[in-house]
């Protein structure tokens, strides 16, 4: 690809917005500040990280998407390398999901016989799906579980109804609608009629987040809390429920650019912007004490707890 230079960069954006981005008005909003504040100077004469933290701010302030940025890469004449494309570059992103165990940090049985899974990320369902159901099937004997989704920085839409699925009976569920492109179609997500794995239904499930929480993690928190299948513990989230693709503008510079919209079925809308709402507002680092202890009061309270895991709840109670 050829160097850019800033005035090649704002066109190389300018034309993926026009061509793909999921609000043509803000697009428009997009081109008309980074063309006038390119003509005032803002953007200097050269390509480099700054460029691009300044072109982010003036994204930010046109299109209000925390989705929509430029990613900076080392020079490839730095390094060697050739600018990757886009097939290479979703490669890369699959290796990373393997190395980091597909996003599954922790798996876990809590005193009081309560599950805990910890997520960093969710993927989509054909790359994580094995793992994710051996982790279902690691909790499935608890009385309660507990999704950590404090460190979920993102995952893709499929991935997110495949985690879903575990705590619904069946295929009858519809979890979210993503409308692709500036006009649609729209995609519908319902829950699985079949999982490589057991199910975990009747049993409490808290989800805790943060204001690190973010994409798909957000949508998995939003969906399980409008459906009524969990109660989310922790801060306010992030706020981006728009899904993306990276595209390579050349040289050293990407862009993340929102392809799709959310909008669940159940509120109409979605959290971009103002995040996942918590039932129950405590600091991150409370959210895990906190909603350990609620379990394990449902537990206590509950006349179905078998006699041995209600006295492992009354100590584990005593204990937090």
């Amino acid at each position: 690809m050829p160097t850019l230079d800033p005035p090649a960069l704002i066109d190389a954006i300018v034309n993926r917005l026009q061509a793909g981005y999921i609000f043509p008005d803000r697009a428009a909003e997009a081109e008309r500040l980074l063309r006038a504040n390119l003509e005032a100077g803002r953007y200097g004469s050269r390509v480099d990280e700054q460029l691009c933290d300044r072109i982010n701010e003036d994204l930010l302030t046109a299109c209000a998407d925390k989705h929509l940025r430029l990613i900076w890469h080392v020079a490839s004449e730095d390094t060697g390398e050739s600018p990757k494309s886009d097939d290479e570059l979703i490669a890369a992103l699959r290796e990373m999901f393997r190395v980091e165990n597909y996003g599954i940090r922790r798996v876990e049985r809590l005193p009081g016989n309560v599950g805990l899974i910890a997520l960093t990320l969710i993927p989509e369902a054909a790359t994580a799906g094995e793992a994710m159901a051996a982790a279902m099937r690691l909790i499935s004997h608890t009385h309660g579980l507990i999704l950590d989704l404090r460190a979920a920085r993102g995952g893709a839409p499929d991935g997110v109804a495949f985690v879903a699925s575990f705590l619904f009976p069946d295929g009858e569920t519809r979890l979210s609608d993503v409308i692709e492109g500036p006009h649609g179609p729209a995609r519908q997500f319902w829950t699985s009629g079949y999982l490589p794995g057991p199910r975990y239904l009747h049993r409490p499930v808290f989800v805790l987040v943060s204001g690190t929480t973010f994409s798909g993690g957000e949508a998995l928190a939003y969906d399980l809390q409008a459906l009524g299948r969990a109660t989310i513990v922790g801060e306010v989230t992030r706020g981006g429920a728009h899904p993306s693709s990276v595209l390579s503008l050349g040289d050293n510079v990407e862009l993340r650019l929102p392809v799709a919209r959310t909008v669940n079925p159940v509120t109409g809308t979605d959290w971009e912007a103002v995040g996942v709402q918590p039932d129950t507002a405590v600091p991150a680092e409370k959210a895990l004490e906190t909603a350990h202890a609620a379990i394990l009061d449902q537990l206590l309270n509950s006349a179905d707890t078998p006699a041995p895991v209600r006295e492992e709840a009354r100590l584990a109670r005593a204990g937090l």
